[in-house]
């Protein structure tokens, strides 16, 4: 569509752009055939708010010999062909409304001067089309580099969210794998137990396929996952296994990746309580910090222990996903201390939309 008559703002200033020009097309009526200023008003006004219209048209020229397809003489043919055809045409609008106004009392003979002013007008006329045309072109151009920027913008999201399904995708077969596991040592030692570890996996996944598939879910209903996770690793661990919760209740509506939770409360039943004979607790915190939200999760190790084996997958798994998300404005980081293991997020407090 028109790049000025697809737009409602960009009418009004366009065709308050040719009032001054009306003013001179007006004063050069009055110099050059001596005409009253009443009636040099009566002709220049009306003829420049048609001739704006007519010099509409030359969006389509300039489509059709564009500046960066068209050689450059089509160029210039295109366009002094069509500026020679606009101001006849302009030419001849200019005699008709003159020959009207002349049946007016107080515009009589105005007919009988428009000969000397025709000249000058032709020439008016193809310099006001050509005018018009470079602004056309500024205008193709200013289109064509804002749905450049639209469609790189867009490639960008598409290979945003393509980056976080393929990090949200490497979650499931990890923490299968591991639950699997933890269900088959147990099948020997305690049936009952594996029994109940199985219907509790079944509603954990259950709950994670139904919120895997949003692009964000609030910080409360991922941690309520993440219970739902360490309820199943209870089945397996007993008393060995026990968690504090430490939750603001300002950050449970905050936005985040969905299962982003989970694979940290994972390595910690993993690499922390699953390697100590008496186990211990998996402490989750989560505060506000300014405008972002803090959470950690701290489990206990043993400082002497040589390092836990694995592939490190669900940390590096957190880390691209809050870089993908949030980019620079969220961190990750993973130290042991004080005889402890603690994984410290930070990233942008958003608020949950509401209902």
């Amino acid at each position: 569509m028109h790049p000025i008559l697809a737009y409602r703002g960009r009418l009004g200033p366009y065709l308050a752009a040719w009032v001054p020009l009306a003013g001179m097309l007006a004063a050069l009526f009055h110099l050059v055939v001596g005409s009253t200023w009443p009636e040099s008003i009566a002709v220049a006004f009306p003829l420049s708010l048609v001739y704006a219209f007519v010099c509409l048209a030359a969006w389509y020229p300039c489509r059709s010999a564009s500046l960066s397809a068209a050689a450059f003489p089509r160029i210039v043919g295109t366009q002094l062909l069509a500026a020679a055809l606009s101001a006849m045409l302009w030419l001849f609008l200019a005699d008709t409304w003159v020959v009207m106004l002349a049946q007016v009392p107080r515009f009589a003979h105005l007919d009988e001067r428009f000969p000397r002013i025709a000249p000058v007008l032709l020439g008016a006329g193809v310099l006001l089309y050509v005018l018009a045309a470079a602004l056309h072109y500024l205008l193709i151009a200013f289109e064509s580099a804002r749905r450049a920027e639209t469609q790189a913008l867009q490639l960008e999201v598409l290979a945003r969210e393509a980056e976080l399904r393929a990090l949200r995708a490497q979650i499931d077969p990890h923490f299968l794998f591991n639950s699997l596991n933890s269900i088959s040592a147990l099948i020997a030692a305690d049936p009952a137990g594996a029994r109940e570890m199985c219907l509790k996996l079944a509603e954990f996944l259950r709950e994670s396929v139904r919120v895997g598939g949003a692009t964000s879910i609030a910080l409360g209903d991922e941690l309520a996952l993440a219970e739902r996770y360490l309820a199943v690793e209870q089945a397996r661990f007993g008393a060995r296994l026990r968690a504090e919760w430490r939750i603001q209740p300002e950050v449970r509506g905050c936005q985040v990746p969905p299962l982003l939770i989970q694979p940290l409360v994972e390595n910690a039943v993993r690499h922390g309580i699953a390697s100590r004979l008496d186990g211990g607790c998996v402490t989750v915190v989560a505060e506000r910090a300014g405008e972002a939200v803090r959470l950690s999760v701290e489990n206990p190790a043993d400082d002497q222990a040589p390092a836990a084996g694995g592939a490190g997958v669900g940390l590096a798994n957190v880390r691209s996903r809050l870089a993908a998300a949030y980019g620079a404005d969220a961190s990750v980081d993973a130290r042991r201390e004080r005889g402890s293991y603690l994984v410290t997020l930070e990233f942008p407090l958003r608020p949950a939309p509401a209902e």
